[in-house]
C-alpha cells in the first residue's frame, strides 16, 4: 500500500487524488462533528461548500428531515440549528436525521476531493476504525489534510501521523517522505494534548472558551 498526505485544501490536485483511496482530516472539528453525527444515528451527513447550498438544500429536502450545521471562523452560522461542536450532535438531537454541515476547512476540503475513488473522514474518534477499512481495503491511499484556511495544521497532521503508525502495526507500506515524517512525528509526541497545545487553531478554539471540544 502507497500512503501519501497533501498537507491542507490548497494543495489538492486532481492527478493526485483520482481514483485514489482518500481520508479527510480536520479533526478540530468537522471530521469530528461528521464521526459523532454517524455514531449517534443521523441518516446521512451533507457537506456543502457555502452557506447558500445548505440553505438551497435544505429546502430541497425538508424543514423537518434537516439540522444545519457548521460554523464560519469557528462560530455558529446565523440562522443555523447547531454550530461546529461535536458537543451538539446528540443522539437525541440527530437521530434519524440528514445533517447538511458546512465549515470552513473541513467541508472544503471534502468537496474538493470529488475525483476520488473512495472517500473517509478521520478524526481521534475514528482513527482505528479507518485504519483497519484501509488494511482491509489494501489499496493506494491519499491522506488529506484541510489544515487551517489552506495552511499546514499541526492538529491534522499529528492525527495522520497516528493513523499511518496504526498501519504500519500490521504490515510494511510504501510512504511517501511526508507520511514518514508525520509518523516520526507522532512517534516522539504521543501525548497528542501536549503537541497541538502549540497549534493556531487549537488555540483559536481555546480563545473562544471551547475546551471542553478539545478534551472531547
Amino acid at each position: 500500500m502507497k500512503i501519501d498526505i497533501i498537507i491542507s485544501a490548497d494543495y489538492i490536485r486532481k492527478d493526485i487524488i483520482e481514483n485514489k483511496v482518500v481520508v479527510v482530516i480536520d479533526m478540530l472539528r468537522a471530521t469530528s462533528v461528521i464521526t459523532t453525527a454517524l455514531m449517534n444515528g443521523c441518516k446521512k451527513v451533507i457537506p456543502t461548500l457555502t452557506i447558500e447550498e445548505a440553505l438551497k438544500l435544505k429546502a430541497s429536502i425538508g424543514e423537518k428531515e434537516c439540522i444545519l450545521g457548521g460554523e464560519r471562523k469557528a462560530l455558529k452560522i446565523d440562522g443555523f440549528d447547531l454550530s461546529n461542536s461535536p458537543l451538539e450532535y446528540t443522539k437525541e438531537v440527530v437521530e434519524g436525521k440528514t445533517i447538511i454541515i458546512t465549515t470552513t476547512n473541513g467541508t472544503r476540503t471534502l468537496t474538493s476531493c470529488l475525483e476520488a475513488k473512495r472517500i473517509f473522514v478521520a478524526c481521534m474518534l475514528n482513527v482505528s476504525a479507518i485504519a483497519e477499512k484501509l488494511l482491509s481495503l489494501n489499496e493506494d491511499v491519499v491522506i488529506v489534510n484541510a489544515g487551517t484556511n489552506g495552511q499546514f495544521s499541526m492538529d491534522d497532521f499529528i492525527c495522520s501521523g497516528y493513523m499511518i503508525n496504526l498501519l504500519c502495526e500490521k504490515d510494511n507500506h510504501d510512504l511517501s517522505d511526508i507520511a514518514k515524517t508525520a509518523k516520526y512525528i507522532y512517534e516522539n509526541n504521543t501525548n497528542l494534548i501536549d503537541y497541538i497545545k502549540e497549534a493556531r487553531h487549537y488555540n483559536i478554539l481555546k480563545s473562544l472558551n471551547l475546551l471542553k471540544d478539545l478534551e472531547y
